[in-house]
């Protein structure tokens, strides 16, 4: 539904009701989430969490609490796209138009209305015609692809505003919904920037302070800051080695799978005249002297070897003298959380513990994520190793695909589907660095992966080609929807993002088969 005052519209309707909240397994929904329960708390507004992976689970949580529902708010399929008559609806043109036929003897000025009438008639009905036309070409553009706005987060965090009730909290997961929809690559860079521009002028009005401020803050202190911060993943909880070889866009650029990559990696370490001692051990514990112009020194040396796009803009949050995070940390450490695979526990409990880890006195819970992050990255790009090294991705025609086979290591955890999204996009960006062929470095890619073995089911994602230019438009959910139709295959488009779906082993290959013929 259209919504032109979110507070009048949106929140003064339903602050007077008892609020069923829905949300979704990704971090930029649980950030959502977050500044929403601070606007209850804020009112006194009493709400049920129910978490949802997928339409399933929405179905069902709606079917148990559907007596106690009095309004519901949703998105319709349609994006409601009025028709030319619920606009241009012509009262007149419902009576019977022999009423209004001239028999010739009337007087000229009535004749003179009729035949005024009759033209403007006509072009009601071209104007009709016209409309419904832009009507159908807008809808098809819209269910033809799947591509994503502006952050759910940033969304609740400027209705916080409008109200005057937001807060550092409400503004940092804001942030960090941002962060993750560039980490999962779901919007362009240009949006990207343009976005944090406006939550920079947020973090200045925010977190201003005189110098003379400086010593008198307090122990447990919340400060965000704008940062030109380097693009590797976890690199101030890790060592600069481990981060520079599990980041996706060095180990792409410098083929870190090769040896020849590896010889490049040592190159680049002797560029910026950083013993490896110093590379491999924790950040924290690098020398000062080291690490005082390290950014500048990175990137100057990653130009010279072609990664020119090494530093990022982005924020960071410090928690009183000690503790300081990068949005792109707790992006990583949340989603390995919600998506933790080491016990077997139900996925309410990943979905608390992830939850609970985006507020401030769960720092404990904040670093259990950062860990599982760093073996998630680590096993990431072990497999993207294996399968270029092992010349799994092939080339079907119109798309690349992957599948990676029963028995393959960490694969149980790429069941998941954020963490089957990440390693696809990461193993594209390295096969387009790796392959020579000009022609496959423009096409998409389907990765594949066990996801219930007892069930005989795979999981299946599919990604936009990895070009500079790209929108971020994704076509395959309509895709997948055709070729399970047309082979009947045994699918389950759960998950909200239409271009993952699970599918039966056995029907793989004529579904692969429909999706080749209808994508050619």
């Amino acid at each position: 539904m259209f919504l032109s005052d979110f507070r009048r519209e949106f929140y003064e309707v339903i602050v007077s009701q008892r609020v069923l909240l829905l949300v979704a397994s990704d971090v930029d929904a649980l950030c959502a989430c977050k500044i929403l329960q601070a606007l209850f708390q804020c009112d006194h507004v009493q709400y049920t969490l129910v978490p949802v992976s997928g339409w399933q689970e929405l179905e069902t949580a709606y079917l148990e609490h559907k007596d106690q529902i009095k309004l519901l708010v949703k998105q319709d399929d349609d994006l409601e796209i009025p028709a030319y008559d619920d606009i241009f609806r012509d009262e007149e043109e419902d009576e019977d138009d022999s009423g209004n036929e001239s028999d010739g003897s009337e007087p000229l000025g009535k004749r003179k209305r009729f035949e005024e009438d009759v033209v403007e008639r006509t072009m009601k009905r071209r104007q009709r015609r016209e409309w419904e036309a832009h009507r159908r070409e807008i809808l098809f553009d819209y269910e033809q692809y799947e591509y994503h706005g502006t952050s759910s987060a940033m969304v609740m965090f400027d209705l916080a505003w409008i109200m005057s009730k937001d807060l550092n909290d409400m503004l940092w997961w804001a942030i960090v919904g941002l962060t993750d929809q560039w980490i999962q690559d779901k919007i362009t860079q240009m949006k990207y920037v343009t976005d944090i521009g406006m939550l920079q002028r947020h973090v200045s009005r925010h977190n201003h302070r005189n110098e003379d401020e400086e010593n008198s803050l307090s122990i447990d202190c919340m400060r965000i800051a704008f940062e030109y911060d380097l693009r590797l993943a976890l690199y101030q909880h890790w060592s600069l080695y481990e981060s520079l070889c599990n980041t996706s866009y060095t180990s792409a650029s410098l083929k870190l799978w090769s040896v020849q990559g590896q010889k490049r990696l040592q190159e680049l370490f002797a560029d910026m005249g950083l013993p490896l001692k110093q590379v491999k051990q924790k950040f924290n514990s690098m020398d000062m002297s080291l690490k005082e112009n390290l950014q500048e020194m990175i990137e100057e040396s990653a130009n010279k070897f072609g990664m020119k796009n090494l530093r990022v803009q982005t924020f960071s949050i410090h928690f009183g003298f000690k503790n300081k995070f990068l949005a792109s940390d707790i992006v990583y450490a949340t989603a390995s959380l919600m998506e933790n695979i080491e016990k077997d526990e139900p996925g309410t409990d990943n979905f608390i513990k992830a939850l609970d880890s985006l507020s401030r006195n769960n720092l404990d819970k904040l670093h259990q994520g950062l860990e599982l992050a760093k073996k998630q990255l680590r096993a990431i790009q072990q497999t993207v190793a294996s399968c270029i090294c092992t010349n799994l991705i092939i080339s079907q025609g119109p798309f690349l695909y992957c599948y990676l086979m029963e028995g393959t290591p960490d694969v149980k955890l790429f069941s998941k589907p954020v963490s089957l999204c990440l390693l696809s996009k990461y193993l594209l960006k390295s096969f387009v660095c790796s392959t020579k062929n000009k022609r496959c470095k423009l096409l998409p890619l389907i990765v594949a992966a066990p996801m219930d073995v007892e069930q005989g089911t795979v999981i299946m994602v599919g990604i936009p080609p990895e070009t500079e230019s790209s929108d971020k438009k994704n076509f395959f959910g309509r895709a997948f929807e055709k070729a399970a139709e047309s082979t009947n295959s045994r699918t389950l488009h759960n998950h909200f993002d239409m271009s993952i779906i699970e599918l039966k082993m056995e029907d793989r290959s004529k579904f692969l088969d429909a999706l080749i013929s209808l994508l050619s």
